[in-house]
């Protein structure tokens, strides 16, 4: 017994290890599809780049680790028939579930781990990664002068290069406005040529221009009354503009923003959030009626009596005037009740859609080690009852249960958050749902079932057609 659960658990990890590294690279090249644009040519260092995508495959364990299980085992147990392994182990007397036990001890602590690593490690590299790339994203980009274009990179300037060489350093036809105090272009410069590099310590650019002219427009004479404004011409050989770069380095945000979403919180946090917006839920209703009540001017409304409605004819007034006034003064009240209490209710609104997105991030913790389990209880039947291995088949069968799990997972994360649904019951749906299929799977491959014969179909339907066609 002991040489075989070796063996199962040497078959198991080997393609566990292989496929969770998979993933790992395609999700990882996913999100760098998704950001290219906003990490490329903003001069970033390398390990700003590789630090930001370790926290992304930290993040995206949640997602590889239920597939992965899913893979490795088809992979594993359709191996395992494919080469009649599996059919040497029942001729020993060993039973499938028997046979399953080692890989069911190793999925449980997968399950455990998992719980650890989303309660532990994984709100710290959510907070890590979701602030690094708010930083990174409104990092202004390291291409400071495009070609043909008026860039307004530099507080004060608006600059446009027609040409830059290959190099990227050299320009030509290169126009400067400076803004003055009006906020108006007062300073124009044209250059034939010029050359760009930063200072030494990169605190600033530097435009070494040739061959150009500036224009300086001031006010002139300030004596009369309608003063004329004098227009100063310059032309030089050469001069160097310099400019600031100290609004393109990257500054990091205070990690402390973002410590409220619910990503970033561990069961502890999430725990006294709920129970604190609870607290503050039913607090705001007892005090709505307090709050209603100011408003009401010329009635009292016991909070737990029944309100009797008067006909507004039956009022006794002497004169149109003061009915008019009345109704007036009535509807103004009504508005503001309804101001008062459309505030109220919107507030509600979103303090409980707070309160379910955190209920479901609270469940998710959870739901991540059961997907393991469920996973694995489809996946191990399944490659024994196809009894193929590798990665054709396997992958096929993977991509289309965790499609089934990730998009029902998904609808009930969406409508939980919404409120159609509980957030247990969407935190849970898509277990609920696997899990009888791995139950079925599981009971359909130790009774050594074709599910997935093709021959047995055919010979079903062909009786099916040969009873048809039979005269009568």
């Amino acid at each position: 017994m002991k040489k075989i659960h070796l063996l199962l658990l040497k078959s198991f990890i080997r393609p566990f290890i292989v496929t969770l590294l998979i993933v790992m690279f395609v999700l990882l090249m996913l999100f760098l599809f998704k950001y290219i644009d906003d990490l490329i040519g903003k001069g970033f260092q390398w390990y700003i780049i590789l630090e930001l995508m370790m926290y992304n495959s930290a993040t995206n364990v949640a997602m590889a680790l239920p597939l992965s299980v899913l893979l490795s085992s088809i992979m594993t147990y359709g191996s395992l028939g494919e080469n009649y392994e599996l059919v040497a182990i029942k001729s020993a007397g060993i039973s499938l579930r028997r046979a399953m036990y080692p890989m069911m001890v190793v999925v449980l602590v997968l399950s455990v781990a998992a719980f650890v690593f989303s309660d532990y490690m994984l709100p710290v590299a959510n907070l890590k990664y979701y602030s690094l790339l708010y930083d990174a994203r409104k990092q202004k980009s390291a291409d400071l002068l495009p070609e043909n274009v008026f860039s307004n990179r530099f507080p004060g300037y608006t600059i446009r290069v027609k040409k830059k060489d290959p190099d990227g350093q050299t320009l030509h036809d290169i126009m400067i406005y400076s803004k003055g105090a009006l906020e108006t272009n007062q300073d124009v410069l044209f250059a034939k040529s010029g050359l760009m590099y930063r200072s030494k310590d990169d605190l600033y650019l530097i435009l070494k221009l040739k061959d150009g002219v500036r224009y300086v427009e001031d006010a002139g004479d300030q004596g009369n009354a309608m003063p004329r404004k004098r227009l100063t011409r310059f032309r030089f050989k050469e001069t160097e503009q310099k400019f600031d770069l100290s609004g393109f380095k990257m500054t990091r945000t205070d990690e402390n923003e973002f410590r409220s979403a619910s990503m970033m919180m561990n069961l502890r946090q999430l725990q006294h959030y709920i129970d604190s917006a609870n607290r503050e839920v039913d607090s705001n209703v007892r005090l709505n009626y307090s709050l209603v009540a100011a408003y009401m001017k010329y009635n009292t409304m016991p909070q737990k009596s029944k309100v009797k409605v008067l006909p507004a004819d039956s009022i006794k007034m002497n004169s149109i005037s003061e009915k008019i006034s009345a109704l007036n003064n009535a509807s103004s009240e009504v508005h503001q009740i309804l101001d008062v209490i459309k505030n109220r209710a919107d507030r509600h609104k979103e303090t409980s859609k707070s309160i379910r997105r955190y209920i479901m991030e609270y469940q998710k913790k959870f739901t991540l080690g059961a997907a393991c389990i469920v996973l694995f209880l489809i996946g191990a039947p399944l490659g024994a009852i196809i009894r193929k291995g590798g990665l054709g088949m396997p992958v096929v069968i993977s991509v289309i249960f965790f499609l089934v799990y990730y998009i029902i997972g998904t609808i009930g994360e969406k409508s939980a958050k919404e409120g159609d649904l509980s957030p247990l019951i969407g935190a849970w749906v898509a277990i609920a749902v696997l899990l009888p299929i791995g139950v079925f799977l599981t009971y359909k491959s130790a009774t050594d079932s074709a599910l997935f014969d093709a021959d047995m179909y055919k010979r079903f339907f062909r009786r099916f057609n040969l009873r048809k066609t039979k005269p009568v």
